[in-house]
């Protein structure tokens, strides 16, 4: 029996339809409401293959406000995670961009590294967790190597050689001599039980030293993470979590037409430059077990003035070649476009959802497969509906109808649907430049 078709327990039923009807994705319960976009995720569980073996990827997610592009990231975050990934996710805001002069940038990289998240601390903050993870690995292989007993001054030795021999892969990459220093720091603060040292370091790699001479005076390290190289450190941490014993890093960053709506052409030039360097490093292999996903509307991207295509050199590289069309997309291109999730598919949703509901409400479900065909039917004849329709509204919409027929029993479903009592959520995704209350894949 497949998850989707086990019976869902109730924590996970809540979650799942308080989320969607609050227009969010839930963090968890996925599996049992997937359907469609089996194409995407095999594109992009391909890529991840490429970056466990030592490469990287970048990939654009393009759809409309509620299309489900933070569906599909947090579908493929929780596959990741599930295979040893770590997760680093953020959303970019009007104070969370690529570049910045006051240190939007950097905020960017805090967030993220902020959100760390692992199997086993899905929920972000998994920093400190794998640094302890990493020492006491390396600890433990040493022993089983050496046959060794624990406290014996060889063993120590031989745990010290393991660590150099990773800091020193790392001390190769750009800023690595100084990321390596810190790892040792942590490494010897770990052994002494100096929490206040390990602290330092903590702070260090958040990006939360603002002065050079402060991190050279606690630390003894004469850099800190700024603005204009926090992306270095991404690709230093890819590294080193492979050599943790990890599979690598996936960044997951969302809303990306906030730059788009930067007013300053300057500002949002530098920004593409930024997405342009990040880009080129996957393809030319300068960034090594990295996997780099961007969720941004059709308008964002395709904007010739102020979009991502604004920026030549970026808009030659992603642009869709003449043979793509809605129906038979390129998915091994850069940019992922989100097709809509067709009628029938959307009633597969509806059946699960229904199922849940009852489940969750503890009723005998009564809606029929023909209750639920006359619903799409309703929804997909709609004006305007085959163009801005999305799956979000449609679920949203559902989910309204299944709590009014769960509190007024008497009621038939044909009857609620031919009513002036139920109305229909208006479509979020006429404009693309709906404004920051319809963020979604908030953490």
């Amino acid at each position: 029996m497949n998850e989707s078709e086990r019976k869902v327990p109730k924590r996970i039923a809540q979650t799942v339809l308080h989320s969607l009807k609050g227009g969010v994705v839930p963090r968890i319960g996925l599996p049992y409401i997937t359907v469609g976009r089996k194409n995407e995720i095999q594109a992009l569980l391909h890529d991840v293959d490429i970056i466990a073996e030592g490469g990287a990827s970048f990939r654009f997610i393009v759809g409309r406000y509620g299309a489900g592009k933070s569906f599909l990231l947090q579908a493929i975050r929780n596959y990741v995670m599930d295979r040893g990934f770590i997760v680093a996710d953020a959303d970019l805001s009007p104070e969370r961009r690529l570049q910045g002069t006051r240190g939007q940038g950097l905020a960017t990289y805090r967030e993220l590294i902020g959100n760390l998240s692992t199997k086993t601390k899905p929920e972000g903050g998994a920093l400190t967790l794998i640094l302890e993870r990493w020492i006491s690995t390396v600890q433990s292989e040493a022993l089983q190597e050496s046959g060794l007993q624990p406290g014996d001054p060889a063993l120590t030795a031989l745990v010290d050689q393991k660590i150099y021999a990773v800091t020193a892969s790392v001390s190769e990459l750009v800023h690595g001599f100084e990321f390596a220093q810190l790892l040792s720091a942590y490494y010897h603060a770990y052994l002494k039980s100096d929490d206040e040292t390990k602290a330092k370091v903590v702070r260090w790699f958040r990006g939360e030293y603002a002065l050079k001479h402060e991190a050279k005076e606690e630390l003894g390290v004469n850099i800190i993470i700024t603005d204009d190289d926090w992306y270095e450190y991404l690709k230093l941490f890819a590294t080193f979590f492979r050599l943790a014993g990890y599979s690598g890093m996936m960044i997951m960053i969302d809303e990306l037409v906030n730059i788009y709506k930067v007013p300053n052409s300057i500002t949002r030039q530098y920004n593409y430059e930024k997405l342009l360097t990040m880009y080129n490093d996957t393809l030319q292999g300068k960034a090594k077990y990295l996997g780099i996903i961007m969720g941004a509307t059709p308008q964002a991207i395709e904007d010739k003035r102020r979009g991502v295509y604004s920026y030549e050199a970026l808009r030659s590289r992603l642009a869709e070649g003449k043979f793509s069309k809605p129906g038979a997309r390129d998915l091994l291109a850069p940019v992922i476009r989100l097709d809509p999730i067709t009628a029938e598919e959307m009633l597969i949703l509806c059946e699960k959802l229904a199922a849940m509901h009852a489940g969750l409400y503890d009723y005998e479900q009564k809606i029929t497969t023909n209750d639920l065909a006359a619903f799409i039917k309703i929804e997909y004849e709609r004006i305007g509906a085959d163009v801005h329709i999305t799956p979000r509204e449609v679920i949203r919409d559902f989910i309204e109808l299944l709590d009014i027929l769960y509190q007024n029993p008497e009621m038939s479903i044909i009857e609620l649907l031919n009513s002036d009592t139920f109305s229909y959520a208006k479509s979020d995704a006429v404009s693309d430049t709906t404004d920051e209350n319809y963020a979604e894949f908030t953490i």
